[in-house]
């Protein structure tokens, strides 16, 4: 929405089964001349390029933006899928993930913050419960879990990285959503594909800057992968 910088968005998955996912890195100071890194997402989601070629092509332009962390899959029932990460704040090369659970918070992957390594057990926790639970009761558990406002402190982490910057807000932004006056969680969003590459996508908005007013959307599809 930024002018000069229209068009990007941090998270999005298309039909092909292609999806990404980015957050920033917390950094004292932002290059207020770098370029903007939601085109990191779109620029994938519409390329045809593989998440591994796509990754090593970014990485060989990770200084040209604020710090970021950026996943990007294919996502295929037929072929298997690939999930991939580069974070230009940390190693040079991109890294194809092996299957498992991780965490990605405002620092490198699996970074421990406090508030990472406690929402990765609650969503443990609901993924545990998700066999006996309907899907929408699994989708309502999972958006609990990113409304979660309990700070996890201390944590001399988060300190550390974003030094005097974070310090007037530490106890919110210690904890799985953030609620500041001027900054904070304003989407929550929660992709589900079953092994049929059925895609469930819900995403719960904040209406007109207001904490107290939300609308949550789904849209459903299969993977034409």
């Amino acid at each position: 929405m930024e002018e000069g910088r229209e068009g990007g968005t941090w998270l999005g998955i298309t039909t092909r089964g292609k999806l990404a996912a980015l957050t920033n890195y917390l950094q004292p100071r932002l290059d207020l001349e770098a370029r903007g890194r939601g085109e990191l997402v779109t620029h994938f989601l519409t390329t045809d390029m593989d998440s591994l070629s796509y990754l090593k092509k970014v990485s060989t332009e990770g200084h040209l933006y604020n710090g970021f962390n950026l996943i990007a899959a294919d996502l295929s029932t037929a072929k298997g899928d690939v999930v991939c990460y580069y974070g230009n704040r940390g190693e040079p090369e991109p890294v194809v993930l092996t299957p498992g659970t991780y965490g990605l918070s405002n620092a490198l992957l699996e970074t421990p913050w406090r508030k990472l390594c406690f929402g990765k057990r609650l969503f443990l926790e609901a993924v545990e419960r998700s066999q006996a639970l309907p899907k929408d009761a699994l989708v309502a558990q999972l958006l609990d879990v990113l409304n979660n406002e309990e700070a996890q402190l201390p944590d001399p982490a988060i300190e550390d990285q974003g030094r005097e910057y974070v310090q007037p807000m530490l106890s919110k932004y210690a904890a799985v959503c953030v609620r500041c006056p001027d900054y904070g969680t304003r989407t929550n969003t929660v992709i589900l594909v079953d092994a049929d590459g059925h895609v469930t996508f819900t995403e719960r908005s904040m209406l007109d800057k207001d904490p107290s007013r939300w609308e949550t959307s789904t849209h459903e599809f299969m993977l034409q992968s």
